[in-house]
């Protein structure tokens, strides 16, 4: 076995590795930028290494670097990560030429499977089922149009080294393939340097499955049953979960076998992940296609390690180093559900941009486990620390465990109402709606779930009247808290007062509850008693507390006046009055804010890669006006109504800043 390994990544993945590796007696090397010189990876690591500034092609994309920092330290062996050097072969092969070990598969069937384009080829010739569509070269935008329109409409455009949502466009016209080609092209060079693109069928109501494969370098591979990764956004993963709703137990098999043959052909070794798309409209689950293969470990691994019980890092090292699986296929178990949530930096009440900045607080849901019951917290990020704009915006995974797949998604919500992000945009709320959606819990999910049950963008998840009027009772009390507090401090309230027995609770969406308070009780609107019991002192955020039968977890902040208070996948904006100024406060104008229709500003911070206009060009709803990149994605940003541009005061290739004007109207 190693007695040291460098892990050639950061964040939390690396951050996992160098627990598993610890767990193992293993020293470890950890490697950064100057971004994460502070970074948690950095600081769990036995050893670390500079490698450069920030940008990852100066940093954690540079070979050399990693190499130089591998004969530095004496490690034995590197761990990759994902992304970045992971799926590299040159770089797999410098190591083993080095007599340094590649905790992966070898070089070989990180070329074959690399390609998207030849790797469709190899898994045909395995006996894989692989999706319509054409594999060439395609040179201009035009030759792209008629290829799409042979293939027929809607047809997937993909970059043949891309991977993460990057460099994929759907086109459901031909001028979707006019608009998005050459934009797929760039992705792709930008990301992988790469700007081959390939087209392909787009299954409708497609369900993405893939299947976590393991094997050694004696011949041996298992398939470790499969994951269902259908909730995606922009064809990145948002959620995942093991198994599949969706698979049978002969689907899981023909689906495995295929899998394992085609690791099989490429000689494959190390964990590694069959990608499929799934027809969700054949009720008998045989139409299913190959997509691709990732030859590294997944994003997604935890759910997979928690309903199998085994560690696929420590997997990965021990094949690395030479070892036999210690287990055949007839041994690999399934034994309960595990989901898994990625709470990325973004602001899904802002179209889901990108945010980055400082941490100000960041308090994730306590990890906890038991035999019924597991809350699992993978990150790599710190209370104070940067999200920065030159990495991939996930701040952590959010796994869950139960012995049901309703239980796992009840503890996903659980611990998502106590996830307490402040300082930038977070998607929490978001994933907690997605959890509590009524389509998501009966599983019948595709790929478009997102775009299909938010067509018009996601403005929180629905509250129910119990929810508000349990909310209204937490205000109350929190509110004659601190009037209870401040009746005792001297100098406050002129000494002390008596403290309101009613109170009136408002909160934004209009809803309004009258709350009464009787020792350990609480009436809300006149009904009946109930218990109340809250852990409440001022200052504290996170509130847990019990009404009646009901159990809830929710996140305060003063907001002037009012209380900001999170739960359930909502925000609400909660005032607490006396029923004198609730009267008074009826009569009271509401302040109108600025109308901001005639600019078209900057959704977020990045760079203005192209403009479309000029002024005095008249635009429609809906025409592309200008592109943003931001993290490595192009954004179109579009006419929200016919208008005449008056002025555009930023030009091509400048950098924005979150709301900046770029184009002002008539």
């Amino acid at each position: 076995m190693f007695l040291k390994i460098l892990i050639a990544n950061r964040g939390e993945i690396a951050c996992r590795v160098i627990r598993t590796a610890k767990r193992m007696g293993i020293k470890t090397v950890a490697v950064y930028s100057d971004a994460d010189a502070r970074a948690p990876h950095v600081r769990m690591a036995d050893e670390s290494v500079r490698l450069g500034p920030a940008p990852a092609a100066q940093s954690y994309l540079n070979a050399e670097l990693i190499l130089d920092a591998v004969k530095m330290t004496g490690a034995e062996a590197v761990h990759p990560g994902y992304g970045f050097l992971s799926e590299r072969e040159s770089f797999a092969r410098a190591l083993a030429d080095a007599g340094v070990a590649f905790i992966g598969p070898p070089p070989n069937a990180i070329a074959a499977m690399g390609d998207k384009i030849e790797s469709k080829k190899l898994a045909r010739q395995a006996g894989v089922n692989v999706v319509p569509g054409y594999l060439g070269d395609i040179a201009t935008t035009d030759e792209a149009v008629q290829i799409a329109a042979d293939i027929g409409f809607p047809v997937m455009m993909k970059a043949s080294a891309g991977g993460g949502g990057k460099g994929m466009r759907l086109a459901w016209s031909e001028q979707d393939v006019r608009e998005g080609f050459e934009a797929t092209k760039r992705e792709g060079l930008a990301s992988f340097g790469d700007d081959r693109v390939f087209i392909e069928k787009f299954i409708e109501s497609p369900r993405h499955i893939e299947v976590q494969l393991l094997g050694d370098q004696h011949g041996n591979i298992v398939y470790l049953n499969e994951r269902e990764c259908s909730i995606q956004r922009r064809h990145q993963k948002v959620v995942e979960e093991a198994p599949s709703p969706f698979v049978t137990p002969e689907m899981r098999r023909a689906m495995g076998e295929q899998a394992v043959a085609l690791a099989r052909a490429v000689g494959y070794y190390s964990a590694g992940t069959v990608e499929l798309i799934v027809s969700g409209a054949d009720p008998t689950g045989e139409s299913f296609y190959f997509l691709e293969m990732n030859t590294r470990l997944q994003v997604e691994h935890p759910v997979t390690e928690e309903v199998t019980g085994l560690d696929l890092v420590e997997q990965m090292i021990r094949v690395a180093a030479g070892e036999r699986l210690a287990f055949g296929q007839e041994d690999v178990k399934l034994n309960g559900w595990s989901i898994e949530n990625r709470v990325y930096a973004e602001d899904p009440y802002r179209g889901f941009l990108p945010s980055t900045g400082r941490l100000v607080r960041y308090q994730p849901s306590a990890s906890t486990r038991s035999d019924d019951h597991v809350v699992r917290v993978d990150d790599g990020v710190f209370e104070g620390g940067e999200v920065s704009m030159f990495y991939d915006p996930m701040i952590a995974k959010l796994i869950t465990w139960g012995p049901t797949r309703e239980a796992a998604i009840e503890a996903q919500v659980e611990a998502l109402d106590a996830f307490d992000i402040q300082g930038i945009g977070h998607n929490v709320d978001f994933l907690s709606a997605l959890m509590q959606h009524p389509r998501f819990r009966s599983g019948e999910i595709t790929t478009g779930f997102i775009a299909e049950e938010y067509p018009e963008g996601f403005t929180g998840a629905p509250t129910d009247e119990q929810l508000t009027a349990d909310l209204s009772a937490i205000a109350a009390l929190i509110a004659a808290t601190h009037e209870r507090r401040a009746s005792l401090i001297d100098g406050q309230l002129n000494g002390p007062v008596p403290v309101a027995e009613d109170h009136i609770v408002r909160l934004d969406g209009g809803a309004e509850h009258r709350v009464h308070f009787e020792l350990d009780k609480v009436v809300v609107d006149g009904g009946a008693p109930q218990v109340l019991e809250a852990d409440y002192q001022p200052g504290q955020r996170l509130v847990r507390a019990r009404i009646g039968s009901r159990q809830r977890t929710v996140l305060v902040a003063k907001d002037g006046r009012s209380w900001k208070m999170m739960a359930r996948g909502a925000t609400h904006r909660v005032t607490v009055l006396t029923p004198l100024v609730a009267e008074l406060a009826r009569h009271m104008i509401d302040k109108v804010p600025p109308d901001l229709s005639r600019y078209l500003l900057a959704p977020m911070p990045g760079l203005l890669t192209r403009l479309d206009v000029k002024a005095g060009d008249k635009v429609e709803a809906g025409q592309p006006v200008a592109v943003v990149e931001a993290m490595k994605m192009e954004n179109i940003l579009r006419a929200e109504k016919s208008a005449t541009v008056k002025a555009t005061p930023v030009g091509a290739g400048e950098s924005l800043a979150v709301d900046q004007v770029i184009v002002e109207f008539e």
